[in-house]
């Protein structure tokens, strides 16, 4: 499905965005582990559902699609799950995203895992044991999912879990949201430069908790208010004090002109941009917060302004290379751009190109970060169904706030 994207005239509006695929799906791991929890406003993602639909199957092939997560925390999940036996599997770009890592670790804890094809990738033969000690030496500098994938399968350890962290961390918000997350069902945990301890859960009493909404999908909101002249868009369920990390966005994006105002569950989105000079160039450290580079790397470019993002390593082992996909699709529309390995430089700019077609590459990210571009210019974003891996509803969000969305024939 392709669609055709323009924007007469943006509108003021209110929307509830579905709950935080981040927390939801640490969530479903603790739920399938401790199954007295009880979980309000489960996100609707595919990543969420297909992680739901896996923890219940009793099939032998688990396959996750393009379900990164889910790929992680079930890996963790199902070796250390005496007698399970299968294949977990995903999509083909999955089947290229480095797994070897986790499945080191988890070998240290007695795991039985063998690779299918190609060594250090997707598909894993799992056999589940009973984890052999509590303690891991893993990096720390690859993904903070390979640590959450067994902080949370270890809270169930008989003597929790200790991991040994090799580096420095990365995107420590996710760690700490799962940290926070397994505090709440009455674990201890430690966090410190080189370790990493939570101890066992043991039984838990019926326990509920509502997820908050995705900080995540609400980016997309605040480069439209950075783009556009609406007065305001109000997002719910939202919280000043968030456990995401994406959160960071209130402050990211007020040298872009959007201010933010929290009443009760909700969040003002609100134009200052008059009382705001923008700035030349853009510059932020994203290292905690990487799944921001795309929204405002095209923000940026649409307000004619220039960019220096870094801490951006992560980007290229996620859906597609996101670095080398925002040159491309960025390049197209005019944009000069620049990426290293963990870093995105893009110079100023005040012309963009018109009917530009965006290739998504199977990324839900980069169909939502661009779609703000239709402010400035009418353009095609292809595979745009790719926005249901985190946020279905996202076309019809739009064109509550004016967007004429139309079908490519």
């Amino acid at each position: 499905m392709n669609l055709i994207l323009s924007v007469p005239e943006l509108k003021s509006g209110e929307l509830k965005i579905t709950g935080s695929k981040s927390e939801s799906n640490r969530l479903l791991i603790l739920k399938a582990l401790y199954p007295a929890l009880d979980i309000a406003n489960l996100s609707n993602s595919d990543d969420t559902r297909v992680l739901e639909a896996a923890l219940n199957s009793s099939s032998a092939l688990i396959d996750i699609h393009h379900a990164g997560t889910s790929m992680r925390f079930l890996t963790t999940y199902l070796a250390m799950k005496p007698g399970f036996e299968g294949v977990l599997t995903g999509s083909e770009r999955m089947q290229q995203r480095p797994i070897g890592v986790l499945v080191d670790a988890l070998r240290q804890l007695g795991a039985n895992i063998q690779y299918e094809k190609e060594d250090g990738f997707p598909p894993l033969r799992i056999k589940g044991v009973a984890p052999q000690g509590n303690t891991v030496r893993i990096a720390a500098n690859i993904s903070s999912q390979y640590l959450s994938s067994l902080l949370l399968t270890g809270s169930s350890f008989e003597d929790g879990i200790r991991l040994q962290l090799d580096g420095k961390l990365t995107s420590i918000p996710y760690l700490k949201m799962t940290l926070t997350l397994l505090e709440a069902l009455g674990a201890k945990t430690e966090l410190s430069e080189s370790e990493v301890r939570v101890s066992p859960i043991g039984q838990l009493a019926t326990t509920s908790f509502t997820v908050e909404s995705d900080w995540s999908s609400a980016s997309y909101f605040y480069s439209l208010m950075a783009l556009g002249t609406a007065d305001h868009i109000k997002l719910r369920s939202y919280k000043a004090t968030s456990l995401q990390g994406d959160s960071a966005l209130v402050e990211l994006f007020a040298p872009l002109g959007v201010s933010s105002e929290f009443n009760a569950d909700e969040v003002s989105l609100n134009l200052s941009k008059k009382a705001v000079d923008l700035p030349e160039i853009y510059s932020a450290d994203l290292v905690d917060t990487p799944d921001l580079a795309q929204t405002i790397a095209v923000c940026c470019f649409g307000l004619g302004i220039g960019c220096e993002l870094s801490g951006l390593h992560t980007l290229k082992i996620k859906e597609t290379d996101r670095l080398q996909a925002l040159k491309n699709e960025l390049e197209k529309f005019g944009a000069q751009v620049n990426i290293t390995d963990n870093h995105l430089s893009l110079r100023p700019s005040n012309q963009i190109k018109s009917k530009v077609r965006v290739a998504t590459y199977q990324d839900h990210r980069m169909a939502m970060a661009f779609a703000p571009l239709a402010l400035k210019t009418e353009l095609v974003i292809e595979e745009a169904e790719v926005v249901s891996k985190s946020y279905p509803e996202f076309w019809d969000d739009l064109k509550t706030l004016g967007f004429s969305i139309e079908n490519e024939r």
